[in-house]
């Protein structure tokens, strides 16, 4: 079967994402399962959205589905995500200002995947450009893990810093495979 990216670089990027998604999706439903679908339902709903990145990031690297597609819709997939569980259903934050901090954080997040993906002058932009995604995301995440830390743990918790941390497993997979399509074609 024939694969998009031919350097072992890209090929490795692509399996830590999928190796790391696939984990904690898995370890994601297992809370759904275990705390009941009454209270975690919203957790579901979002690995729908993580499942449906992953299966179109291997579709992807496997040339099952183009480039314009691949964009298109794993940017609103991120972007359904950053909405729901970012913006619309923020987690109450003890202090204040790092809930202002990351509601504003995901508010440009949101932003940042409109102006970047939903273009369609997209191969143009720089990598620069597209590790910002994969570093605002990152700083929300760490954000929220701070203010886990800080409260007390409870059954929730190990659930929580997992599933803190698939979005950014998730949008460095998309940028990577964005970033060797861009030197592919550079190449070429």
């Amino acid at each position: 079967m024939e694969t998009r990216f031919q350097k072992k670089s890209q090929i490795i990027d692509i399996g830590i994402t999928a190796i790391g998604g696939v984990l904690s999706v898995g370890v994601m439903l297992y809370g759904v399962g275990q705390f009941g679908l009454g209270e975690a339902w919203p957790e579901l709903v979002l690995n729908l959205f993580y499942i449906a990145c992953l299966v179109m990031m291997a579709l992807y690297f496997f040339k099952r589905l183009d480039s314009q597609r691949f964009n298109y819709w794993s940017s609103i997939c991120i972007g359904v995500t950053v909405l729901l569980r970012d913006i619309l259903f923020l987690p109450p934050l003890e202090s204040y200002s790092i809930h202002l901090g990351c509601l504003t954080l995901a508010v440009i997040l949101l932003l940042l995947l409109t102006f970047f993906y939903a273009r369609k002058d997209w191969k143009r932009y720089t990598k620069r450009n597209l590790w910002l995604l994969f570093v605002i995301d990152m700083v929300i995440a760490g954000l929220y893990n701070y203010v886990i830390y800080l409260n007390p743990i409870n059954e929730y918790t190990d659930y929580m810093l997992t599933e803190i941390w698939i979005r950014p497993t998730i949008i460095y997979g998309l940028v990577a495979c964005f970033v060797s399509e861009k030197e592919t074609q550079q190449e070429a």
